[in-house]
């Protein structure tokens, strides 16, 4: 059964048991009110009669009917028993005999006022109240004084009968508000169903409408539509990491393709005529050998993304971070011989971190390979150690040519080179500054870049000093 069908079966049995309760209790306060109003009455129409009959004390004096007929203008009726149970006074021709009436009886037996129902009237059944009297000198010995229950009856069928047609019109009325109700408290679901069946399997960029976003229903599909974000999002990276990795792998069988070329011809040279030529062999053997140190560093760098790509976890420690910058311009400065100077600028004290020592001279050797082959002969690059907001920082500065700012963001970008030719003539793949950055992040840091065109670059690695932050 459908949502708004149950909603609208429940509230409406839900308000036709509060109906049903509430019409219940108006009848039944009615029922009593009435049938208290009537009993009042006929017991103070019974006392006024019997101190009217104890007026009477000679044998043969009359009842005065007059006033006991003024008790009876309100549909009341009187009648005066002697002991015998006959009626020696009565208001209306009534069916009076003793047998008929057991009510006179109990109460000159009890000696008080009774009360019950009768059948004396032609409008029976009757409410009676029996007073007892005491008169010497007259034989009136019980008043009875009565009404007729048919008009409390009939007052309250008419009532009986317009609480059923009300009772049934408020059920009709209560199930289709609620059923109005249910529709308009779902027809966002309804929109939502639609939205949602118009969404393709793999298209995320449609949203459900929210149509007021403080309610329930509005919540859910405002929290829906958050979720469809973050997977739109996450399916966003998915297919950019496996654009990545397409290019990634393409990039890298280019780079291997190249000294596998050059050292499958030398070794067909060497293999024809080149080994009869002892020049021409040793020219062969370096330039085999060059090309498989190529290929060797190539591989070390693949093998390093590879493990930063695993998350392979960190070795971390408290370290001087100056001096593995110190460490590492030596490093470079001995690689680039008299072509280029390395310059090491000591700070003024520690600069203590928390990161793993290895890793972080891997991305120190990266940062300054990177920046001695970029800048040109007789050029400088320096090296510091600092602190800055709070973070220990490394920056390799140089005087090399300096990047377009249209492809800063780009430069880390695996095989991404800013001068491909001149890049691949000096020997770089293109995967320094990716591994750089990629250890920067997984210690939880980053690698800030700034150039100036014709002037050189700036390259800063920041480390927190408590190292990476768990989670």
């Amino acid at each position: 059964m459908p949502i708004r069908w149950r909603l609208t079966l429940f509230n409406t049995l839900a308000i036709g048991l509060i109906l049903l309760a509430v019409g219940l209790g108006l009848f039944f306060l009615l029922r009593g009110l009435l049938l208290s109003a009537l009993r009042q009455t006929v017991a103070e129409r019974a006392r006024a009669a019997a101190a009217e009959i104890r007026e009477v004390d000679d044998e043969d004096e009359a009842i005065d009917g007059e006033d006991i007929e003024d008790l009876t203008l309100d549909g009341a009726f009187i009648l005066v028993r002697d002991g015998e149970g006959d009626v020696i006074f009565q208001t209306v021709n009534l069916a009076s005999s003793p047998e008929n009436d057991p009510l006179w009886r109990r109460a000159l037996e009890e000696g008080r006022a009774v009360s019950g129902t009768a059948a004396l009237s032609a409008e029976a059944p009757d409410h009676v109240v029996a007073v007892p009297v005491s008169a010497p000198r007259n034989p009136a010995r019980v008043v009875e004084a009565g009404m007729s229950l048919e008009p409390v009856e009939q007052a309250l069928a008419a009532f009986r009968t317009a609480l059923l047609i009300g009772l049934a019109a408020g059920l009709v009325i209560s199930a289709a508000g609620s059923y109005l109700l249910a529709r308009l408290a779902l027809a966002p679901v309804d929109a939502v169903v639609r939205a949602a069946e118009e969404m393709g399997s793999t298209d995320l960029s449609g949203r459900l409408p929210v149509a007021n976003p403080q309610d329930e229903i509005g919540r859910l599909a405002a929290t829906i539509n958050a979720l469809l974000a973050r997977t739109e999002a996450a399916f966003g990276r998915q297919r950019e990491a496996l654009g990545r990795q397409r290019r990634f792998a393409a990039d890298a069988s280019h780079e291997l393709r190249t000294p596998l070329t050059s050292i499958a011809g030398y070794a067909r040279m060497l293999e024809r005529w080149a080994l009869k030529d002892p020049d021409a062999a040793r020219e062969g053997a370096a330039a085999i050998r060059r090309e498989a140190e190529r290929m060797q560093h190539l591989v070390e760098e693949l093998l390093a993304l590879a493990r930063g790509d695993e998350g392979r976890p960190l070795e971390l420690g408290r370290a001087d971070l100056a001096e593995v910058a110190e460490e590492s311009a030596a490093a470079a400065r001995a690689a680039a011989g008299d072509r280029v100077s390395v310059v090491w600028e000591p700070p003024e004290g520690p600069v203590e971190a928390v990161f793993d020592r290895e890793r972080v001279r891997q991305a120190l050797a990266a940062l300054l390979d990177n920046a001695v082959r970029y800048t040109p002969e007789g050029g400088r690059v320096s090296v510091r150690a600092l602190r800055r907001d709070g973070k220990a920082a490394v920056r390799v500065e140089d005087t090399g040519p300096g990047i377009p700012e249209e492809q800063l963001g780009m430069i880390f970008e695996r095989f991404y080179r800013v001068d491909g030719t001149r890049s691949r003539r000096l020997g770089g793949a293109g995967l320094g500054l990716s591994i750089a950055r990629q250890i920067a992040e997984a210690h939880g840091g980053a690698i800030e870049v700034r150039s100036v065109p014709g002037e050189g670059s700036s390259f800063t690695l920041l480390l927190p000093q408590e190292g990476p932050r768990k989670l």
